[in-house]
């Protein structure tokens, strides 16, 4: 299945392709964490639990996760090339790896809400935010609520704007009652482990997946029947969230550098990473030519580069 923002119709971030294409489950679809250790600490809020992987020490960088992914995407390998410039807080988003769900599916806004409270909670306060694809839509949110919290954004193949066209065929459905009780428990539970590897190969192309990377991610934790299911319903609603945040973009005056593969077809390049840059002045956009929809692993100097002129930026700004 081919996923991305653009006329064709066909729409996903992140690890979307994969894991509504196929996931895996324990026997009663539950998707049991029980294998998979948490890597982070746990940060209560009245509503629930947040949990983070914590590294590093040096100025604060959080980072937001993209569609149905969870904190394990960047403890592959991002963090430990950034731990010692940085203290870095990898979040889980609500009801995604090990964060409660605060009563389900939430907006950016909303999302944006619960992460910075949980930030708050453990001394961050004007951090970079780096986020990738659904999690740049969230990144977005968290400076539009509250700008004088945020000391720059780093965006990587940002969800940043609706799209032309309709969700496909696939996503309006998963996101339907008969899909949400019916079709995404059934793939849950019969989908093999080789589909899944296919449709990370597609998310991930024309780069390939790294060696190891599905099973750090770990397929107990992320590919959960009630994940699929909050995932396919943020989804469905995405387009008309960023329809409603792009009317504050202009006013965003914190320095953002965005990261974005020519060849990325899962979030289109022209909808989103180039209109934010012509629309926002602080904005910079920097085009790997020939990388797809996964920058931080293809080309991760790029990104780090990306990071440290956000920081350099915010700190000339101050």
């Amino acid at each position: 299945m081919t996923l991305r923002i653009s006329a064709s119709n066909r729409f996903g971030l992140a690890l979307t392709a994969a894991l509504l294409a196929a996931c895996a489950s324990t026997p009663d679809g539950t998707g049991a964490t029980a294998q998979t250790a948490p890597e982070g600490a746990f940060i209560t809020l009245p509503e629930g639990r947040v949990h983070a992987v914590l590294r590093g020490q040096g100025p604060d960088l959080v980072m937001i996760h993209g569609a149905n992914g969870n904190a394990r995407d960047f403890s592959f390998d991002l963090m430990a090339r950034l731990e010692n410039d940085f203290r870095i807080i990898a979040f889980d988003r609500p009801g995604f790896g090990f964060s409660d769900s605060f009563g389900g599916p939430q907006s950016p806004l909303e999302q944006a809400d619960i992460l910075r409270r949980a930030a708050a909670e453990i001394g961050v306060e004007t951090p970079i935010i780096l986020g990738h694809s659904y999690g740049g839509a969230v990144a977005l949110a968290w400076a539009l609520r509250a700008p004088d919290t945020v000391a720059g954004l780093t965006l990587l193949a940002p969800a940043s704007h609706p799209w032309p066209g309709e969700l496909g065929l696939w996503y309006r459905l998963s996101a339907s009652a008969l899909g949400q009780n019916l079709v995404l428990p059934l793939v849950a539970r019969l989908t093999p482990r080789a589909a899944i590897e296919r449709g990370l190969t597609r998310v991930f192309a024309p780069d390939p997946v790294p060696e190891g990377y599905l099973d750090h991610l770990s397929l107990d934790l992320t590919l959960r029947l009630g994940q699929l299911r909050l995932n396919a319903n943020q989804i469905d609603a995405l387009k008309g969230h960023v329809e409603a945040m792009a009317a504050g973009y202009p006013a965003l005056t914190m320095p953002i550098e965005v990261v974005h593969g020519s060849a990325d077809t899962t979030v289109g390049l022209e909808f989103h990473a180039a209109r934010l840059a012509r629309e926002v002045e602080s904005a910079r956009l920097t085009v790997l030519d020939g990388v797809g929809h996964m920058p931080h692993h293809a080309r991760p100097d790029a990104v780090i580069d990306a990071i440290q002129r956000t920081y350099a930026r915010a700190q000339a700004q101050r």
